[in-house]
Order: C-alpha cells, then sequence, then structure tokens
C-alpha cells in the first residue's frame, strides 16, 4: 500500500504515521525500489485490528 491508503484506511496523517513508526507504534514500510516505499496491507489491516479490539 502506497502512504496515501495507508493515511485513508488508519485515519492517520503522513505526520502521524512516521511519528508512530519512530515510537514503534505502527507497521514500518517496506522498499519497494530505490526511491519509493510501500506498506504491507495484512500488517496495516492487523494494526486496525488491534486498535478496535482495544477499544
Amino acid at each position: 500500500m502506497r502512504l496515501p491508503e495507508v493515511a485513508a484506511v488508519c485515519g492517520k496523517s503522513r505526520a502521524a504515521i512516521y511519528k508512530a513508526i519512530r515510537a514503534g507504534e505502527f507497521p514500518k514500510q517496506v522498499k519497494i525500489s530505490a526511491r519509493s516505499s510501500g506498506w504491507v496491507r495484512c500488517e496495516i489491516e492487523e494494526w486496525v485490528r488491534s486498535r478496535m479490539a482495544s477499544r
């Protein structure tokens, strides 16, 4: 998944996503090529499910 789709799914802004990654609270992105990164869909979906379960 690319950043705009991740932001739409999780409801976080770009800055909030990167801040959560640095804090170890959000899945890290993976390198797709030398100049692009993305996220693994199942990791993002699991993060959303875990947030829903904790409420």
